[in-house]
């Protein structure tokens, strides 16, 4: 036992205390062989850990789910990334892409997770757009709702003075292209941009590393390792680059309907409400907040 921490072992007298029972139901016990315990002298002793087990064996009911981690996974969104920090949630973030941010959400290994998956009707009751077909195939039967951050501009970061004259995703053929990694949503979205301009994405050149977030596309490209890659408008404009628009996305936290009442997330979605949150959007560019903390979907699951 080192020096403040908790004794070993009980007398009889503590673990009475501990169990409610009276010191001569403990002595009971210990001579029926009933309860751990080990005698020392005359005295009876009670290892500590061994009625921790002892205790936790003898527990009924059903086995209970443990706590959800405190940590936004998802999509990286530099907006987000910001809330996170001054809403003061608390809330870590371990953002590799939507589809790794569903599969932890899943998983139970985060309390939410940021998506721009492209989608479509599921039914009548489910509307059409972003996220809400992924959502519904993969968790209708989680107790998880899909809230509204932002809309945001997506299309081609390109070098300043956009000297390749890249205008469009046609214009990538030939061109070096920076890329997400495969838990992307960006990386899809990119693949179908691609094949509708008649374009294999396979013939692209570009980095052979993925770039991880939205702020590494807009490192490859102003360092001259590509000469484009698909990204956000406010990323384009921190990092001093031409911007070319393609799409109007809709980026939504999905969350876990129990963490929403709990301090942390309670926070970011509060902060999501006010007037400094949509300043900070508006200073950014590429972003349309005006829905912002909405219900934009709920999984049937109770």
């Amino acid at each position: 036992m080192t020096e403040g921490s908790a004794p070993d072992h009980l007398t009889t007298k503590e673990l009475a205390a501990l169990l409610r029972l009276s010191e001569r139901k403990i002595y009971d016990l210990a001579a029926q062989g009933e309860v751990p315990c080990v005698r020392l002298v005359g005295k009876l002793l009670f290892p500590r850990d061994r009625i921790e087990t002892w205790i936790a064996a003898a527990r009924s009911g059903p086995d209970l789910p443990p706590p959800l981690p405190a940590i936004v996974a998802g999509s990286h969104d530099p907006l987000l990334d910001w809330a996170l920090r001054e809403s003061g949630s608390t809330l870590a973030a371990y953002f590799d892409g939507s589809h790794d941010g569903l599969d932890r959400l899943a998983g139970r290994a985060a309390l939410a997770a940021g998506l721009h998956i492209e989608g479509k009707a599921v039914d009548d009751a489910a509307p059409a757009g972003w996220n809400v077909e992924a959502c519904a195939a993969r968790l209708s039967t989680r107790p998880v709702a899909l809230v509204e951050f932002a809309w945001r501009m997506r299309g081609l970061l390109v070098a300043p003075g956009n000297p390749h004259g890249i205008d469009g995703i046609a214009a990538l053929a030939g061109r070096r292209v920076a890329r997400r990694q495969p838990s992307a949503a960006s990386a899809s979205l990119l693949e179908r941009l691609l094949k509708g301009a008649g374009i294999a994405p396979h013939d692209l050149a570009g980095p052979a590393s993925p770039a991880r977030t939205e702020a590494d596309i807009a490192t490859m490209i102003g360092e001259g390792a590509a000469d484009a890659g698909l990204g956000l408008a406010s990323v384009a404009a921190q990092a001093g680059l031409d911007f070319v628009p393609l799409l109007r996305e809709r980026f939504d936290l999905c969350l876990w309907r129990s963490a929403a009442f709990d301090p942390p997330l309670r926070r970011l979605l509060d902060f999501l409400r006010t007037e400094r949150f949509a300043q900070r959007a508006a200073r950014m560019g590429g972003y349309d907040v005006s829905g912002a903390g909405q219900i934009v979907w709920n999984s049937p699951a109770p």
